[in-house]
């Protein structure tokens, strides 16, 4: 004992720890642990934070064969690789120090209001991915508040689309056919159906070699072939869900049976020229988007012709392989025409800070497919949701950390390309 006089001489003793029962509640927090819940599915698309982590779980749920026509390109895929190692090679070059505590995404897409500069963009036999096809798609797309593509080859509709999506910015996507008749009848029901806008693709004289496809012997319906019956007991509710819903057809044209690229060969016209493109503008009183530009030359011509916006597309690396980045010829396409017509760009969007450094480089908005395929694999219409909600967040941090209030701010000068 210490000696002394006053406080000094007076012994102390630690404080004696008082315990008690963790609660059921805190351990919860702590460990992250929930309630056991029905909603499975709810569960399963919460916990996915990327776009990544939607195909992850699309893999999983979705046949082999199906995957991959999502998943995969053409040949060797490498105009695939190239799009994503373009988003890749982006830097961004932020600013520090503003005032970023509200923000603005939303974009004028032709005229009509959109709550970010995205667009849901035409993806074919989308019934095949989910039972519940385009139309899970366009519900989820006019909550989000962006503008849906239905493709000639989707599988439903565009009189069913309008009466189940009313309120979704419609969009059709058309290919020339070779029965030019059928075709403008197509055209004449999108647009008595209440569609906007006209999409026309011009990258598919011929259908791409997908070689995924042609390995997994996908056909249009699923054949039941011994492999299929063994994919049917490792995804029972994908098999399920199709044989037990309408069957998976065609809504524009008459039932087909075959794979897509006999499909895209018995319909499509490749002897299109930039004629059929002027006689659609006579056609059609809507706005016209051509989608499928891959050279400046191009983008020009389509212009004179008529289009009031292009996509710089290579149909996701579906086409020709080796064919033109998008995201590298934006700058100078809209140099060229972006006082004429809106520029749009597609392939290789995964995530938001995709979509920011589009707009950076000058395009008006983006187009995503596969992006939300994965959404629509991995849980229907509100896996389509999910994608469009991790989308909306990826742009709003995004533009946060670069310093910018709004996407009209955005300036080439935030980004610049790694090499």
């Amino acid at each position: 004992m210490a000696r002394g006089g006053g406080s000094q001489g007076v012994e102390v003793r630690p404080r004696a720890i008082r315990r008690q029962v963790p609660s059921l509640a805190k351990l919860r927090e702590l460990t992250g642990l929930r309630w056991p819940t029905l909603d499975r599915a709810g569960q399963r698309l919460g916990r996915a934070k990327s776009i990544l982590d939607l195909r992850a779980h699309a893999r999983r749920r979705t046949p082999r064969a199906v995957f991959d026509y999502v998943d995969g390109g053409a040949d060797g895929e490498i105009s695939l690789v190239r799009s994503r190692r373009a988003f890749a090679s982006v830097e961004f070059q932020p600013r520090v120090l503003r005032d970023v505590a509200k923000i603005d995404m939303s974009a004028t897409v032709l005229g009509a209001p959109s709550s970010l500069p995205l667009v849901f963009a035409p993806t074919g036999f989308t019934r095949m991915m989910h039972h519940e096809g385009e139309v899970a798609v366009a519900r989820a797309a006019g909550r989000l508040g962006v503008p849906y593509a239905l493709s000639t080859m989707g599988t439903t509709s565009p009189e069913r689309l309008a009466a189940e999506a009313p309120d979704t910015t419609r969009w059709f996507q058309l290919y020339v056919w070779r029965d030019r008749d059928a075709m403008h009848q197509l055209v004449e029901r999108a647009g008595a159906s209440g569609f906007s806008t006209l999409v026309l693709t011009v990258d598919s004289p011929v259908p791409g070699l997908r070689l995924r496809d042609v390995r997994n012997g996908l056909t249009l319906p699923p054949a039941l072939t011994l492999r299929t019956l063994i994919d049917i007991a490792r995804h029972p509710a994908w098999w399920a869900n199709l044989l037990t819903t309408e069957p998976l057809e065609f809504a524009a044209f008459s039932s087909f049976k075959g794979t897509a690229a006999e499909l895209s060969s018995t319909l499509f016209d490749p002897s299109v020229t930039f004629e059929d493109l002027a006689a659609l503008r006579e056609l059609w009183s809507g706005s016209l988007v051509v989608k499928g530009v891959q050279t400046t030359e191009d983008a020009r011509a389509v212009v004179d012709h008529g289009a009031d916006a292009v996509v710089l597309s290579n149909h996701g690396g579906r086409q020709l392989d080796q064919a033109p980045t998008p995201l590298e010829q934006l700058p100078e396409v809209v140099a060229a025409i972006g006082d004429r017509a809106e520029v749009y760009v597609d392939g290789g969007i995964l995530n938001g800070a995709d979509v920011v450094a589009a707009i950076a480089l000058g395009a008006d908005a983006c187009l995503v497919g596969r992006a939300y395929l994965y959404g629509l694999m991995a849980g229907g219409e509100a896996g389509v949701e999910r994608a469009g909600e991790i989308l909306r967040a990826d742009v709003a941090r995004t533009l946060q950390l670069l310093g910018v209030n709004s996407v009209h701010d955005l300036e080439p000068e935030y980004v610049r390309f790694r090499r």
